[in-house]
């Protein structure tokens, strides 16, 4: 098997595994898995929408009362938070695609504080709701609002932003491994960008998910 030619001082390409024919083939392969996986995570909070529409026909003025309890100037400062980290990220991959590596780690870097930024604001709205008791389900104990459903607010406003959360997590610990790479080993290229590319994907996943969210929660 024959290797491709590296120069003196050159950075390596990307390598091509033995079962793919070409590196055109590796990349569309890697593109269509990624977009196959965030079908699927799409599928998954697909499942909290509908359970969303179901109570919030079957309870409407809960619904509508619970939502003016949640803190619209967080959930505002948090959306404009991670829409400006999903230009970030994708200023990463123009980046990568033009060799700037410090570029790619600066970019990332900001992504990262922003996604920081988000879940400590995030942190303080669970504060307030664990103090004044707008919990889900049967520790629900908010006295100012005793409607039937509540709690089902609750319940779902918990699950759909935790699990929303959790994969904010993830996407921060992709972005690591790539930002890592971009400062230690700088081997970003027009010919080797995927993994910042579908590190990418993956946070505007994370950013589209909360912008279906915000609206749901905090504009009802």
């Amino acid at each position: 098997m024959s290797s491709a030619h590296v120069t003196p001082g050159s950075v390596p390409g990307p390598k091509l595994a033995a079962h793919f024919a070409s590196l055109e083939v590796q990349k569309h392969a890697a593109r269509l898995g990624m977009w196959l996986f965030l079908a699927t995570e799409i599928l998954l909070f697909a499942g909290l929408f509908a359970c969303y529409a179901a109570y919030r026909f079957l309870f409407p003025e809960a619904w509508a009362a619970c939502s003016r309890e949640l803190d619209l100037t967080m959930g505002t400062v948090n959306t404009v938070v991670l829409i400006t980290s999903s230009f970030t990220a994708a200023m990463a991959v123009h980046y990568a695609k033009e060799g700037k590596n410090k570029m790619v780690g600066h970019m990332f870097v900001l992504t990262l504080l922003m996604a920081v930024a988000f879940l400590v604001i995030k942190y303080f709205e669970y504060k307030h709701k664990f103090h004044i008791g707008t919990l889900p389900g049967r520790y629900y104990f908010y006295e100012g609002i005793q409607l039937p459903g509540a709690p089902l607010f609750f319940t779902v406003y918990f699950a759909s932003t935790a699990l929303h959360g959790l994969h904010v997590l993830i996407g921060m610990t992709v972005l690591m491994f790539s930002t890592v790479r971009a400062y230690r080993v700088g081997d970003f290229s027009a010919n080797n960008y995927t993994m910042v590319e579908l590190g990418s994907m993956y946070w505007h996943l994370v950013d589209l998910v909360w912008i279906f969210l915000f609206p749901m929660l905090y504009l009802v």
